[in-house]
């Protein structure tokens, strides 16, 4: 991950090494980072990805279907890309990927004794509007086992990549349910500040929530300043 702000509230953020998330042991920088003068072609274009955004690509519920509805719960996740005075961020791409509604990904290295849904892939993405709005149809992922410690399980959970306006600039996160009993249990949540935690689980909206049809969901993602989303490092 690459930022081209210096405007980063770095002490509200994940550390590059959190001991109870063992793999951090392995891929944590082990020097102090260097920072790389930018020339103009990494703070400007081109730009990956925005032009091949399709209709159905933001409905994880209909971009994986075969012959039939995805199991589990529909949600609706919708909210605002911001900058750190509120100004909404257009034209920002997103990608999310997830579990099923089992806790089991689309993916090979995936072992989980969890069934995999023929009708969901668990991908999916869009770009922001001109308010800077996002919106996901999607099912509600299921936690799964990961080894890190035992009996270690991680809470359900969406990862989002963003993309910015240029080569460099792309962010990772990850957004959580309000409620949910693993939480406090996944050091992966814990490495985050306990100040800046909260910004990373969503609020249940009725305001996005489809009448007899899916629960909203309310996550906004603030790149920069005190009250930026935590990333990934």
């Amino acid at each position: 991950m690459t930022d081209t702000s210096n405007a980063r509230d770095w002490a509200g953020q994940p550390p590059y090494l959190a001991p109870d998330y063992k793999s951090t042991l392995l891929r944590s920088p082990s020097k102090p980072p260097i920072k790389l003068p930018q020339t103009i072609s990494e703070i400007t274009g081109p730009v990956y990805g925005h032009e091949s955004v399709t209709g159905n690509d933001a409905d994880l519920t209909l971009n994986g279907r075969r012959n039939g509805e995805p199991l589990g719960e529909r949600i609706i996740v919708t909210g605002r890309v911001l900058g750190d005075d509120g100004t909404p961020l257009p034209n920002t791409l997103l990608e999310i990927w997830q579990a099923n509604a089992c806790g089991r990904y689309v993916h090979k290295a995936d072992q989980h004794d969890a069934p995999l849904d023929p009708n969901f892939l668990g991908g999916g993405r869009c770009v922001t509007d001109a308010n800077g709005v996002y919106r996901f149809m999607t099912v509600k992922p299921g936690a799964y086992p990961w080894g890190n410690h035992i009996n270690a399980w991680r809470p359900q959970h969406i990862h989002f990549s963003l993309f910015g306006p240029s080569f460099v600039t792309r962010l990772v996160t990850q957004m959580y349910f309000p409620g949910d009993p693993l939480l406090p249990l996944d050091p992966i949540f814990l490495a985050t500040p306990a100040a800046t935690r909260s910004l990373l689980i969503a609020e249940f909206s009725l305001d996005a929530t489809e009448s007899g049809y899916a629960l909203g969901y309310k996550f906004d993602i603030v790149l920069r300043g005190r009250n930026a989303t935590p990333m990934e490092a």
